[in-house]
Protein backbone atom coordinates (compact mmCIF):
# COMPACT_ATOMS: atom_id res chain seq x y z
CA UNK A 1 0.00 0.00 0.00
CA UNK A 2 1.55 3.36 -1.03
CA UNK A 3 1.51 6.45 1.14
CA UNK A 4 -1.41 8.00 -0.81
CA UNK A 5 -3.59 4.94 -0.22
CA UNK A 6 -2.73 4.99 3.48
CA UNK A 7 -3.58 8.68 3.71
CA UNK A 8 -6.92 8.10 1.97
CA UNK A 9 -7.72 5.24 4.32
CA UNK A 10 -7.01 7.37 7.40
CA UNK A 11 -9.03 10.25 6.00
CA UNK A 12 -11.94 7.90 5.34
CA UNK A 13 -11.83 6.53 8.89
CA UNK A 14 -11.56 10.05 10.30
CA UNK A 15 -14.57 11.23 8.37
CA UNK A 16 -16.53 8.14 9.37
CA UNK A 17 -15.68 8.71 13.03
CA UNK A 18 -16.64 12.38 12.86
CA UNK A 19 -19.85 11.49 11.05
CA UNK A 20 -20.72 8.94 13.71
CA UNK A 21 -20.12 11.50 16.46
CA UNK A 22 -22.39 14.01 14.73
CA UNK A 23 -25.09 11.36 14.26
CA UNK A 24 -24.97 10.47 17.97
CA UNK A 25 -25.17 14.14 18.94
CA UNK A 26 -28.09 14.80 16.59
CA UNK A 27 -29.89 11.70 17.79
CA UNK A 28 -29.60 12.83 21.41
CA UNK A 29 -30.71 16.41 20.83
CA UNK A 30 -34.14 15.69 19.29
CA UNK A 31 -34.90 13.20 22.08
CA UNK A 32 -34.24 15.85 24.70
CA UNK A 33 -36.09 18.50 22.71
CA UNK A 34 -39.06 16.20 22.26
CA UNK A 35 -39.16 15.37 25.98
CA UNK A 36 -39.05 19.07 26.87
CA UNK A 37 -41.79 19.86 24.35
CA UNK A 38 -44.02 17.17 25.87
CA UNK A 39 -43.27 18.52 29.34
CA UNK A 40 -44.20 22.06 28.22
CA UNK A 41 -47.44 20.84 26.67
CA UNK A 42 -48.45 18.93 29.79
CA UNK A 43 -47.44 21.46 32.43
CA UNK A 44 -47.17 24.93 30.87
CA UNK A 45 -49.46 25.19 27.83
CA UNK A 46 -52.66 25.49 29.87
CA UNK A 47 -51.53 28.92 31.13
CA UNK A 48 -48.95 30.10 28.55
CA UNK A 49 -48.59 30.34 24.79
CA UNK A 50 -45.51 31.08 22.74
CA UNK A 51 -46.69 33.69 20.26
CA UNK A 52 -50.40 33.14 20.75
CA UNK A 53 -51.20 35.88 23.24
CA UNK A 54 -51.87 35.93 26.94
CA UNK A 55 -53.80 33.23 28.78
CA UNK A 56 -53.78 33.12 32.59
CA UNK A 57 -50.03 33.71 32.38
CA UNK A 58 -48.14 35.89 29.91
CA UNK A 59 -47.20 35.01 26.34
CA UNK A 60 -43.67 33.57 26.59
CA UNK A 61 -42.51 34.59 23.11
CA UNK A 62 -39.11 36.31 23.46
CA UNK A 63 -39.36 36.17 27.27
CA UNK A 64 -35.59 35.67 27.53
CA UNK A 65 -35.24 39.11 25.95
CA UNK A 66 -37.44 40.66 28.62
CA UNK A 67 -35.71 39.08 31.64
CA UNK A 68 -32.32 37.43 32.00
CA UNK A 69 -32.13 33.64 32.12
CA UNK A 70 -31.03 33.42 35.75
CA UNK A 71 -34.08 35.39 36.91
CA UNK A 72 -36.39 33.31 34.75
CA UNK A 73 -34.80 30.09 35.94
CA UNK A 74 -35.19 31.00 39.62
CA UNK A 75 -38.79 32.08 39.00
CA UNK A 76 -39.67 28.79 37.27
CA UNK A 77 -38.16 26.84 40.16
CA UNK A 78 -40.12 28.74 42.85
CA UNK A 79 -42.48 31.56 41.78
CA UNK A 80 -43.85 32.11 45.28
CA UNK A 81 -40.37 32.76 46.68
CA UNK A 82 -39.91 35.62 44.22
CA UNK A 83 -43.20 37.16 45.31
CA UNK A 84 -42.46 36.67 49.00
CA UNK A 85 -39.16 38.50 48.44
CA UNK A 86 -41.08 41.45 47.00
CA UNK A 87 -39.59 41.19 43.52
CA UNK A 88 -41.33 43.96 41.50
CA UNK A 89 -41.60 42.00 38.24
CA UNK A 90 -42.93 38.91 40.01
CA UNK A 91 -45.58 41.04 41.75
CA UNK A 92 -46.46 42.61 38.40
CA UNK A 93 -47.02 39.13 36.94
CA UNK A 94 -49.23 38.26 39.92
CA UNK A 95 -51.31 41.38 39.39
CA UNK A 96 -51.69 40.72 35.64
CA UNK A 97 -52.81 37.16 36.43
CA UNK A 98 -55.48 38.53 38.80
CA UNK A 99 -53.92 36.94 41.85
CA UNK A 100 -53.32 33.50 40.33
CA UNK A 101 -49.95 32.26 41.59
CA UNK A 102 -47.99 30.09 39.17
CA UNK A 103 -47.56 26.64 40.77
CA UNK A 104 -44.16 24.99 40.87
CA UNK A 105 -44.10 22.71 37.80
CA UNK A 106 -44.05 19.03 38.82
CA UNK A 107 -40.62 17.41 38.69
CA UNK A 108 -38.90 20.69 37.84
CA UNK A 109 -35.11 20.82 38.25
CA UNK A 110 -32.51 23.48 37.36
CA UNK A 111 -31.51 21.40 34.34
CA UNK A 112 -35.11 21.05 33.15
CA UNK A 113 -35.67 24.79 33.65
CA UNK A 114 -32.70 25.43 31.34
CA UNK A 115 -34.17 23.05 28.76
CA UNK A 116 -37.50 24.89 28.96
CA UNK A 117 -35.83 28.23 28.36
CA UNK A 118 -33.94 26.72 25.40
CA UNK A 119 -37.25 25.48 24.01
CA UNK A 120 -38.92 28.87 24.45
CA UNK A 121 -36.02 30.62 22.68
CA UNK A 122 -36.13 28.15 19.79
CA UNK A 123 -39.93 28.37 19.44
CA UNK A 124 -39.82 32.18 19.69
CA UNK A 125 -37.51 32.28 16.68
CA UNK A 126 -40.02 30.41 14.52
CA UNK A 127 -42.57 32.19 12.38
CA UNK A 128 -45.27 30.15 14.12
CA UNK A 129 -44.66 28.16 17.29
CA UNK A 130 -46.32 24.81 17.93
CA UNK A 131 -47.33 26.34 21.27
CA UNK A 132 -49.20 29.32 19.90
CA UNK A 133 -52.29 27.92 21.61
CA UNK A 134 -55.49 26.24 20.55
CA UNK A 135 -57.53 27.83 17.80
CA UNK A 136 -60.81 28.78 19.42
CA UNK A 137 -63.94 29.17 17.33
CA UNK A 138 -65.76 32.47 17.78
CA UNK A 139 -69.08 31.00 16.67
CA UNK A 140 -71.84 31.49 19.27
CA UNK A 141 -72.62 28.40 21.30
CA UNK A 142 -75.90 26.65 20.52
CA UNK A 143 -78.38 24.84 22.74
CA UNK A 144 -77.15 21.59 21.16
CA UNK A 145 -73.58 22.43 22.26
CA UNK A 146 -74.77 22.99 25.84
CA UNK A 147 -76.76 19.73 25.85
CA UNK A 148 -73.77 17.81 24.52
CA UNK A 149 -71.54 19.42 27.15
CA UNK A 150 -73.94 18.38 29.92
CA UNK A 151 -73.99 14.82 28.60
CA UNK A 152 -70.18 14.74 28.63
CA UNK A 153 -70.08 16.21 32.14
CA UNK A 154 -72.52 13.61 33.47
CA UNK A 155 -70.84 10.72 31.65
CA UNK A 156 -73.86 9.71 29.57
CA UNK A 157 -71.71 10.67 26.56
CA UNK A 158 -68.32 8.98 26.89
CA UNK A 159 -65.09 10.84 26.17
CA UNK A 160 -63.49 9.50 23.00
CA UNK A 161 -60.08 8.83 24.56
CA UNK A 162 -61.44 7.17 27.69
CA UNK A 163 -61.15 9.97 30.24
CA UNK A 164 -63.46 9.93 33.28
CA UNK A 165 -66.69 11.91 33.46
CA UNK A 166 -66.38 15.38 34.99
CA UNK A 167 -68.98 14.75 37.67
CA UNK A 168 -66.76 12.11 39.25
CA UNK A 169 -64.92 15.01 40.91
CA UNK A 170 -66.92 18.16 40.09
CA UNK A 171 -70.38 19.68 40.28
CA UNK A 172 -72.17 22.20 38.13
CA UNK A 173 -75.62 23.72 38.45
CA UNK A 174 -78.42 21.85 36.73
CA UNK A 175 -77.27 18.30 37.49
CA UNK A 176 -80.19 17.71 39.85
CA UNK A 177 -80.24 15.43 42.87
CA UNK A 178 -77.07 15.54 44.93
CA UNK A 179 -75.05 17.08 42.10
CA UNK A 180 -71.61 15.76 41.27
CA UNK A 181 -68.41 15.10 43.16
CA UNK A 182 -66.64 17.43 45.54
CA UNK A 183 -63.00 16.39 45.36
CA UNK A 184 -61.85 19.97 45.92
CA UNK A 185 -64.18 21.96 48.24
CA UNK A 186 -62.95 25.29 46.79
CA UNK A 187 -62.75 24.37 43.09
CA UNK A 188 -65.13 21.42 42.90
CA UNK A 189 -68.11 23.51 41.81
CA UNK A 190 -67.52 24.55 38.18
CA UNK A 191 -70.66 26.66 37.77
CA UNK A 192 -68.63 29.87 37.63
CA UNK A 193 -65.40 28.48 36.16
CA UNK A 194 -66.07 30.32 32.87
CA UNK A 195 -65.84 33.62 34.74
CA UNK A 196 -62.99 32.47 36.98
CA UNK A 197 -60.77 31.62 33.99
CA UNK A 198 -61.82 34.75 32.10
CA UNK A 199 -63.75 33.26 29.22
CA UNK A 200 -63.58 30.88 26.31
CA UNK A 201 -59.92 31.11 25.27
CA UNK A 202 -58.28 30.48 28.64
CA UNK A 203 -60.81 27.83 29.68
CA UNK A 204 -60.40 25.95 26.38
CA UNK A 205 -56.62 26.05 26.69
CA UNK A 206 -56.80 24.82 30.26
CA UNK A 207 -59.01 21.89 29.31
CA UNK A 208 -56.64 21.01 26.48
CA UNK A 209 -53.83 20.43 29.02
CA UNK A 210 -55.11 20.55 32.63
CA UNK A 211 -52.32 21.73 34.93
CA UNK A 212 -53.47 20.46 38.33
CA UNK A 213 -51.61 17.34 39.53
CA UNK A 214 -54.76 15.19 39.70
CA UNK A 215 -56.16 16.12 36.28
CA UNK A 216 -52.74 16.09 34.66
CA UNK A 217 -52.15 12.50 35.72
CA UNK A 218 -55.66 11.44 34.64
CA UNK A 219 -55.76 13.16 31.23
CA UNK A 220 -52.09 12.86 30.25
CA UNK A 221 -52.88 9.73 28.25
CA UNK A 222 -56.55 10.54 27.61
CA UNK A 223 -56.64 14.11 26.33
CA UNK A 224 -60.03 15.52 25.39
CA UNK A 225 -60.81 16.20 21.74
CA UNK A 226 -61.46 19.75 20.52
CA UNK A 227 -65.18 19.12 19.93
CA UNK A 228 -65.54 17.78 23.49
CA UNK A 229 -63.80 20.85 24.89
CA UNK A 230 -66.05 23.08 22.76
CA UNK A 231 -69.16 21.41 24.21
CA UNK A 232 -67.92 21.65 27.82
CA UNK A 233 -67.05 25.32 27.44
CA UNK A 234 -70.54 25.90 26.01
CA UNK A 235 -71.99 24.27 29.15
CA UNK A 236 -69.83 26.35 31.49
CA UNK A 237 -70.69 29.60 29.70
CA UNK A 238 -74.39 28.75 29.98
CA UNK A 239 -74.12 27.92 33.70
CA UNK A 240 -72.05 31.02 34.44
CA UNK A 241 -74.78 33.18 32.92
CA UNK A 242 -77.30 31.61 35.29
CA UNK A 243 -74.85 32.21 38.14
CA UNK A 244 -76.40 29.87 40.72
CA UNK A 245 -73.79 27.65 42.39
CA UNK A 246 -74.48 23.94 42.42
CA UNK A 247 -73.44 23.64 46.08
CA UNK A 248 -76.57 25.31 47.47
CA UNK A 249 -78.85 23.01 45.44
CA UNK A 250 -76.97 19.87 46.49
CA UNK A 251 -76.91 20.91 50.16
CA UNK A 252 -80.67 21.55 50.18
CA UNK A 253 -81.36 18.20 48.51
CA UNK A 254 -79.03 16.42 50.92
CA UNK A 255 -80.72 18.09 53.91
CA UNK A 256 -84.20 17.12 52.68
CA UNK A 257 -83.11 13.54 52.01
CA UNK A 258 -81.49 13.38 55.44
CA UNK A 259 -84.65 14.65 57.19
CA UNK A 260 -86.83 12.27 55.19
CA UNK A 261 -84.53 9.34 55.91
CA UNK A 262 -84.53 10.12 59.63
CA UNK A 263 -88.34 10.28 59.69
CA UNK A 264 -88.62 6.93 57.89
CA UNK A 265 -86.14 5.37 60.31
CA UNK A 266 -88.15 6.58 63.33
CA UNK A 267 -91.36 5.24 61.83
CA UNK A 268 -89.70 1.87 61.17
CA UNK A 269 -88.37 1.51 64.71
CA UNK A 270 -91.71 2.62 66.16
CA UNK A 271 -93.41 -0.13 64.18
CA UNK A 272 -90.87 -2.77 65.22
CA UNK A 273 -90.80 -1.81 68.90
CA UNK A 274 -94.37 -0.60 69.44
CA UNK A 275 -95.20 -3.48 71.81
CA UNK A 276 -91.89 -3.42 73.64
CA UNK A 277 -92.87 -1.24 76.61
CA UNK A 278 -96.34 -2.78 76.91
CA UNK A 279 -94.79 -6.20 77.26
CA UNK A 280 -92.84 -4.96 80.28
CA UNK A 281 -95.43 -2.64 81.78
CA UNK A 282 -98.48 -4.98 81.73
CA UNK A 283 -96.96 -7.63 84.03
CA UNK A 284 -95.84 -4.93 86.45
CA UNK A 285 -99.33 -3.40 86.64
CA UNK A 286 -100.97 -6.77 87.12
CA UNK A 287 -98.53 -7.74 89.90
CA UNK A 288 -99.36 -4.51 91.75
CA UNK A 289 -103.07 -5.37 91.63
CA UNK A 290 -102.37 -8.65 93.32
Amino acid sequence: MNKWSEKARRTSFGRAGAGLAVMVLLAAMPANAQETAVYFQQNCASCHTIGGGRLTGPDLKDVTGRRDREWLKSYILNPQAKMDAGDPYALQLLDEARGVVMPIPPGITPERADYLLDLIEAESALEESQFKGVQISNEPFTAADVARGLAIFKGSRKLKNGGPACYSCHSVSGLGGLGGGNLDPERGDLTLVYERLQGRTVLSSWLMAPATPTMNSVFKAAAMESDEIHALVALFEDRAQAGKPAKSQAQLTFALLGAGGAALALMFFDFVWKGRFLAVRRPLVESEKL
